[in-house]
């Protein structure tokens, strides 16, 4: 079955950088193999063959079908996502993982005489290590906690004191995506009651048509002052323009570059969202912030929804007192206590919150995961945050319920 408007076009130039960016993925890769491949050919039964299947089945056939169904617009099923997409994931991550390793292995043995020896220990090290990774990150994929946040704001009106936001982020919902967890946010949410919904951005897989399997599960989704959602890069890449029109249609706000008004007791503020740097420049999903405040009233009390954090120091410049983020899924191995997160090297706007004077990000860490079910450290979360007039801008973690 075919999915039109999909994220195959772009322009010639645009085509063409990413077609060098993946002549030198896959170059990477198969270099990583032919490595860990010559390390384990003496174990296998047809010995170098053996692991230039490997990288046939495990690399270059997911990969040619995933760009295949991209290239050509065809919509992949749950089998496909799993026993294709997946094992591609996967299979990556450790050849990535396990290369170096091998390569340490051989130059600690070559001393001795025994590079190859060496060589087969660091394997079989680090693969029975990663393999129990994998299986303790799919286990934690599958955990999903109610975090309580109490979120103090020294600009935030009396009438919004107390105002209880729920706060769901890159679900990246798919045919592969199981029911039963789904079912679980959405139950969690109505749960805690909140007065807002904001959905901050990755909504979907990577395909248009799995905005279907959001509306399944998320569509009966509301709140007295209503549920937001804004795009995220992975909407940008699912074909942005037939996307689009398919969230319109659901029962949620979709905010892109806009805001809008919302009254609360005697009191109001805006709800404004941003588009996503991964889109291209002169796309309606591209980030403009000063668009997105635009109309807003002057003295207006403002939470922003912006799915890539990288966004919030142009809105804490223009004063925006809340933002709220995703994207980052805390790189799905991060750890509260240490405040450390497998994006936190490549990141300054990696995990949790941040104050900048009068200025607040939250971080969300994602309420499921993309790629491999993997999370290590942290659960996946559907974060209630409850606003009040403070000193100083924070967040207060109450923890789980």
């Amino acid at each position: 079955m075919t999915e039109s408007g999909g994220g195959a076009g772009g322009t010639p130039g645009m085509r063409r950088a990413i077609a060098r960016i993946l002549v030198r993925v896959l170059a990477i890769l198969t270099a990583c193999w032919a490595v860990v491949g010559a390390a384990a050919a003496p174990w296998l039964p047809a010995g170098g063959w053996s692991a230039a299947a490997a990288w046939v089945l495990f690399t270059l056939v997911p990969l040619g079908v995933f760009i295949g169904t991209r290239a050509w617009r065809i919509y992949p099923g749950a089998l496909v996502r799993v026993l294709v997409f997946r094992p591609l994931w996967y299979a990556q991550f450790f050849v990535l993982v396990l290369a170096p390793l091998v390569v340490t292995g051989a130059a600690i043995g070559l001393p001795l005489g025994a590079p190859g020896a060496g060589a087969r220990a660091a394997l079989a090290a680090g693969g029975a290590l990663l393999a129990a990774v994998a299986l303790a990150g799919y286990a934690g994929s599958r955990r999903l906690e109610v975090r309580r946040l109490a979120v103090s704001l020294p600009d935030l009106p009396p009438a919004l004191d107390g105002l209880v936001v729920a706060q769901i982020s890159d679900l990246h919902v798919g045919p592969q995506t199981p029911r039963r967890f789904l079912a679980r946010v959405a139950e969690a949410v109505r749960a805690a009651r909140p007065e807002l919904i904001a959905v901050t951005g990755d909504l979907v897989d990577d395909f248009a048509r799995d905005a279907d399997r959001y509306a399944a599960a998320f569509r009966l989704l509301e709140a007295p002052l209503g549920v937001y959602a804004i795009p995220g890069n992975h909407e940008v890449y699912s074909g942005w323009p037939e996307l689009r029109g398919r969230l319109e249609a659901l029962p949620l706000t979709l905010l892109v570059n806009r805001g809008v008004t919302v009254r609360r007791g005697g009191g109001s503020f805006a709800v404004v969202g941003t588009g996503d740097p991964a889109a291209p420049a002169g796309s309606d999903a591209a980030p403009d912030v000063g668009r997105t405040l635009a109309g807003v009233a002057e003295g207006a009390f403002v939470l922003a929804l912006a799915h890539n954090p990288a966004l919030w120091p142009a809105l804490a410049a223009r004063g925006v007192p809340l933002t709220l983020s995703g994207h980052t899924h805390w790189g799905q191995l991060g750890f509260r206590r240490w405040n450390w997160c497998l994006a936190s090297p490549f990141l300054e706007l990696a995990m949790g919150a941040h104050a900048r004077g009068r200025s607040l990000l939250y971080i969300h860490p994602g309420t499921n995961y993309w790629g491999i079910p993997f999370r290590i450290g942290h659960a996946a979360q559907v974060a209630i945050l409850t606003l009040h007039r403070g000193e100083k801008a924070e967040v207060r973690d109450e923890g789980p319920e």
